[in-house]
């Protein structure tokens, strides 16, 4: 492949990855903790776009089990995240012939 050829692919790949980034950014995931009483919504880009809380979860005098559940939420969330992010770029790393991609 001449250097021109690996150019005009590079272009391809950088559209192609801008795109899937926008798309990411309209995508959103909800991470839950405790059968949904913690419900942590995320877009694509792991950013925070609504927190639900049940009111069953909320005990004036447990505030670490609500504290723990949001924790546990939001890290659900971000594996959902991570994982839609890979589902989308994965076939674009093949695409680039580079090892470990």
């Amino acid at each position: 492949m001449n250097q021109q050829q690996l150019m005009q692919q590079a272009r391809k790949l950088q559209a192609q990855l801008a795109k899937i980034q926008e798309e990411l950014g309209q995508e959103h995931v909800v991470g839950t903790a405790s059968s949904g009483a913690v419900e942590i919504t995320l877009n694509g880009h792991g950013q925070i776009e609504s927190v639900k809380v049940s009111p069953a979860a909320v005990d004036a005098n447990d505030r670490e089990m609500l504290e723990d559940l949001i924790v546990i939420a939001f890290k659900d969330a971000q594996a959902k995240v991570a994982e839609l992010s890979q589902s989308r770029m994965g076939p674009l790393a093949g695409g680039l012939g580079l090892p470990g991609m």
